[in-house]
């Protein structure tokens, strides 16, 4: 699945990044067969991941759910929380910080510290540190030998494009998890829930699935006006993405190193817009 075994320029749409105003991006599209239709960009670069994280956190978990270490329903984080909860950012914790503001089940609050109380439930279910299970439980088979997941679950992650096309590759078509897990995952929990987007402001509903965000019909978003409402996946602050569009049948990897910020809400939609364009023909 390298990025070789296409034309870079086989998706003239990618070559928008070239006026993104950041250092260095690279950028993909991938089929759920995992056939790469086009890259631009130093696809080997690796790139901090910040949110981008969660995903690849939020897979390592799901394996551990399929592996019988852990249960999605049992209590994890704050009293009265459970694992589902934390994958959801509706545990009621804060932000930043392992201090709760709500009650489980309640509002859409997006937590680092949610992921962070993930990674060690799972740490102590599989008695060995979370980096190492998911290295073993999702980077190892899928190949992405350039991605760590070392520090918080939440954000620290580093990766590459080339690395990533797999692991959206693997969101279409699932090996290392039945269907109907990640079917679950990309489906709305909690529905209804009122929350934060970050970067995008208060969203009613804030649909989330389990790790993953679902797009539905936020507005303002990240992702293109014309991208589904199924269409499901990432940002991260570094300047990084991911999404899924089943109704596309592709997935899009970009990543950047230059911070989110009114230039990545300027330029994403319609970076993402002619991406699905040029799938369409």
């Amino acid at each position: 699945m390298s990025s070789h075994s296409s034309p870079h320029s086989s998706l003239r749409s990618l070559t928008l990044i070239d006026t993104w105003p950041v250092p260095t991006a690279a950028a993909a599209v991938v089929r759920a067969d995992g056939t790469v239709l086009g890259t631009h960009g130093p696809v080997g670069h690796r790139f901090p991941l910040a949110s981008v994280t969660k995903p690849l956190a939020a897979y390592a978990v799901l394996v551990a759910y399929e592996e019988g270490a852990i249960e999605l329903d049992e209590p994890a984080g704050p009293p009265g929380a459970t694992v589902r909860h934390l994958l959801a950012h509706t545990s009621g914790l804060a932000f930043d910080e392992p201090r709760t503001t709500s009650a489980p089940g309640e509002r859409r609050l997006y937590s680092n510290a949610g992921f962070e109380a993930l990674g060690d439930h799972v740490a102590k279910a599989a008695d060995m540190p979370f980096a190492e299970y998911a290295r073993q439980a999702v980077l190892e088979p899928l190949g992405m030998t350039s991605t760590t997941l070392a520090g918080s679950p939440a954000k620290d992650g580093v990766s590459t494009v080339a690395d990533l096309t797999r692991f959206a590759a693997e969101l279409q078509s699932p090996r290392l998890l039945d269907p109907r897990t990640v079917a679950e995952a990309t489906t709305v929990q909690y529905p209804g829930t009122k929350g934060v987007l970050p970067g995008y402001g208060h969203q009613n509903p804030n649909d989330w699935g389990l790790g993953f965000e679902i797009r539905d019909g936020k507005s303002p978003h990240w992702t293109g006006a014309s991208s589904s409402p199924r269409t499901f996946g990432h940002f991260g602050q570094s300047g990084t993405f991911l999404w899924v569009d089943p109704a596309a049948g592709a997935a899009c990897v970009a990543l950047s190193d230059r911070a989110f910020g009114p230039w990545a809400v300027e330029a994403w939609p319609p970076f993402t817009e002619a991406v699905l364009t040029e799938l369409r023909g």
